[in-house]
């Protein structure tokens, strides 16, 4: 493998990339002339380029197993990210989902991008390689994204009423759009010439077909970049759990199948060199990133948009640096296990040390603001006293496995093995602990037993390595101390752990927290009763003698809007209006405030709960795949190299993902910081920022279209003290507004567009203090 020329190719490949980007977010080049681009791209200069290809194919230099091996990786992908999304999505939007992901995950931009980084790696050493993307590509064209797009033909039958198309039709279809592909119908019109040509093109026709063939490399990457501009933006908190499960399947899980399919299948192949090096360029063609393609499908079929689009871009950006690793890695002809472990151990100390802080600062966070006390924030603080205690042995270890003191050295391994096993566990116990929240709002008999759990068993592992195991001398490793038996030991706790995990996030999926809770982020039953008791003794009814004035407590001025769309707001501006609170409440003691306080403290904030188990079921993955690499391989190979700082980085790192969720609490840290930096630079403002055209649009066209008819449908009177009152609406009684009357697709679109009729000063929160959010949290329009 050619190290030297991976680098210029992959500045080549991502120069054009950003150059594509410039284009497009400039203005250079139009969406529309970007799209016209993307047509010539995928329906004349790809099926040229695999006319051409397939024609020329030598078909006799082809290691048939590891085409069988790319396939049953792929189709392995493909049935469980189309399993679990049937069984998680909900019923209305089941099967587009399920198609659409499953193409996701197993369509790679094999042409565009893969091409060429496998050109610079293997054109010197293993030429042949090049003509595996051309067989490989056709898999995820001709057979699974045809089911794919069956899965989406059969969900639009479904939101059909009359169900006017038979099943035979809906497949006949899937059928002809599947023949009518230009690529695919190349790609079967270029393998019957292959036969009937005899390998080579005809002269009259040879540089007609280069022409256009040649023009695919940079025009296709040039239309990748013009495709990623304002991807991102669509990025919803909704969408990000499935973004992660995306990505996790087809950077971590698609490249370690591929590997290990060519390392069952092609047992045959006579030379072990070869065997290792068409391994490894399996795991090197599984990073490769999604196809914009896919982004088309969604648009064609009209879902999950945000998903697609910002999972292709968020890809592209982190297969880079993951194909760079591992081509360096798989350079390396002679390694020497000392300095490598000196390596891994330097690496795991220090990502220890910045840890602890981060997860002391996390835990500090949890005491002070005494959310230790509620659920499930009591299982989380005992995972994040795991990751402290697991830092703390690594720092340790370091100083101790120096010294040839085996005493110190077993009590070292006792503290760092057990709150490792620890922080397996928890993950595990936290969503269960959610789960039976949902269900029985009260955990008065499994507290004790889940505690129990997630410190007992990590001991009884401990106990049973001490035991039975014998010390490897050979080792500096800490994670594996005790040779297989402790290998052995960590895939039963893992894997306990990830079906715990993964079956209960499933039965959270599958359910709906507002079941039991009125609010999104979800408090007890018993306090949202009283909290809603409240909240309707604050409305004031609409014929209420106070009706015609506005009182308010002590008000500040409103944030003023910009120019237009005060304008617009004031010819435009509804009747019921004129009577209307136009500031916000200021007063110490406002009913509304005090409400709004009474949720925080119940809040037990599922969503954070439920990413912090899914990025920590992640890290499990990659240490069972270690694990399982080590069982299955005597010489695990320079990539298990990659997957074993990986996993170091995950598992004494937590602390970062720890502190990322809970150490920035809004309430005690946040919001204080905020009130402390208006204090200091608040004079020092300036007078309005220009507002991006997004936000100024919406903003103008809520103003003039529909502020009327919201302020008609959802605002209410209510008191903010013992005689004062203001005009206000909840945050989630937008969201249900825009839903209703069309304005957004989701919850997560009408956030969005909720948060930018705010920053253009439309709308307020009552203290301003908060965002706007899809909550129980108090927001009135500004006049």
């Amino acid at each position: 493998m050619s190290i030297d020329k991976l680098l210029p190719a992959l500045l080549e490949c991502f120069g054009i990339i950003l150059c594509g980007y410039i284009a497009g977010r400039t203005h250079i080049i139009t969406p529309t002339q970007a799209k016209g681009l993307g047509n010539f791209v995928s329906k004349f200069a790809l099926p040229a380029l695999l006319f051409k290809n397939m024609v020329l194919l030598d078909f006799g230099n082809v290691i048939w197993p590891f085409l069988w091996s790319i396939l049953v990786a792929k189709v392995c992908v493909f049935f469980i990210v189309c399993v679990l999304t049937l069984i998680v999505a909900s019923p209305n939007s089941r099967f587009s989902k399920a198609g659409l992901f499953s193409i996701f995950a197993t369509q790679s931009n094999d042409f565009a991008l893969g091409y060429p980084i496998v050109e610079a790696l293997y054109q010197n050493t293993y030429p042949e390689y090049l003509q595996y993307i051309y067989l490989v590509a056709p898999v995820s064209l001709m057979l699974l994204n045809p089911i794919g797009f069956a899965f989406c033909e059969i969900q639009k039958w479904k939101n059909q009423g009359d169900h006017q198309q038979s099943k035979l039709l809906i497949v006949g279809f899937v059928v002809l759009q599947v023949l009518k592909n230009p690529i695919v119908f190349m790609v079967v019109f270029g393998i019957a010439a292959h036969f009937v040509l005899h390998q080579t093109i005809p002269a009259f026709m040879a540089q007609f077909v280069d022409g256009l063939a040649n023009s695919f490399g940079g025009a296709a990457l040039f239309y990748l970049g013009l495709s990623m501009v304002g991807q991102l933006r669509k990025l919803t908190r909704s969408t990000v759990v499935t973004l992660i499960l995306l990505i996790t399947a087809k950077l971590l899980l698609m490249p370690l199948l591929c590997k290990d399919m060519v390392d069952l299948l092609d047992n045959n192949n006579t030379s072990p060199m070869n065997h290792s090096s068409l391994s490894d360029y399996a795991f090197l063609y599984g990073v490769l990133p999604t196809a914009p393609s896919v982004a088309i499908y969604a648009v064609y079929y009209n879902t999950e948009l945000e998903v697609v689009t910002s999972g292709m871009v968020i890809s592209t950006f982190l297969s880079a640096p993951i194909m760079y690793v591992s081509a360096w890695l798989l350079t390396i002809h002679w390694m020497d296990p000392q300095p490598l472990m000196r390596s891994l151990q330097n690496v795991t100390f220090n990502m220890s040390i910045v840890s602890l802080i981060a997860v002391l600062w996390t835990i500090t966070v949890m005491f002070l603001s005494k959310k230790f006390k509620r659920l499930p924030h009591i299982f989380t603080v005992n995972l994040f006293l795991a990751q402290l205690l697991s830092c703390i042995g690594m720092i340790l270890w370091n100083f101790v496995v120096k010294e040839d003191n085996f005493i110190g050295q077993i009590l070292t391994f006792t503290l760092l093995s057990t709150s490792l096993y620890s922080t397996y566990i928890w993950p595990g116990l936290i969503t269960l602990s959610i789960v039976l929240l949902k269900k029985y709002d009260s955990l008065n008999g499994s507290r004790g037993l889940l505690v129990i759990a997630g410190w007992g068993i990590p001991s009884v592992v401990t106990t049973v390595l001490l035991t039975t195991g014998h010390k490897m001398y050979d080792t500096i490793d800490s994670s594996f101390f005790y040779g297989r038996i402790q290998i052995i030991c960590t895939t039963v706790v893992l894997g306990f752990s990830i079906l715990l995990g993964g079956g209960s996030l499933v039965c959270l999926s599958r359910g709906s927290w507002a079941q039991n809770d009125p609010s999104k982020d979800g408090y007890s039953s018993l306090d949202a009763t009283h909290v809603e008791a409240e909240h309707q003794s604050l409305i004031q009814p609409e014929n209420s003698a106070e009706d015609r004035a506005c009182l308010t407590c002590d008000c500040a001025q409103a944030s003023p809007m910009p120019d237009m769309i005060i304008s617009t707001n004031m010819n435009n501006s509804p009747a019921p209006l004129a009577g209307q609170c136009e500031n916000n409440c200021e007063s110490a003691d406002c009913f509304l405030a005090q409400m709004e306080e009474l949720q925080q403290v119940t809040d037990r904030q599922v969503a954070r709960h439920v990413l912090l188990c899914l990025l920590l079921t992640v890290c499990l993955l990659a240490n069972l795949s270690r694990c399982v690499w080590l069982l299955c391989n005597h010489s695990p190979g320079r990539l298990y190299l990659e997957l074993q700082f990986f996993c170091a980085i995950a598992n004494f790192g937590q602390g970062f993902i720890s502190f990322a969720l809970f150490g920035l609490d809004k309430h005690f840290i946040l919001l204080p910081l905020k009130r402390l930096c208006s204090r200091c630079f608040g004079k020092k403002k300036k007078e309005q920022p220009d507002l991006p055209d997004d936000v100024r649009v919406t903003c103008t066209q809520f103003t003039k279209y529909h502020k009327k008819m919201c302020f008609r449908d959802i605002v209410k009177k209510r008191r903010c003290g013992t005689k004062t009152r203001m005009e206000c609406f909840l945050g989630c009684e937008l969201v249900d507004w825009l839903l209703q009357v069309g304005l957004a697709q989701d919850r997560g679109e009408a956030e969005l567009y909720g948060t930018r009729l705010q920053q253009g000063g439309v709308l307020q929160h009552i203290k301003q203090e908060y965002s706007f959010e899809d909550s129980q949290l108090h927001y009135y329009l500004t006049a």
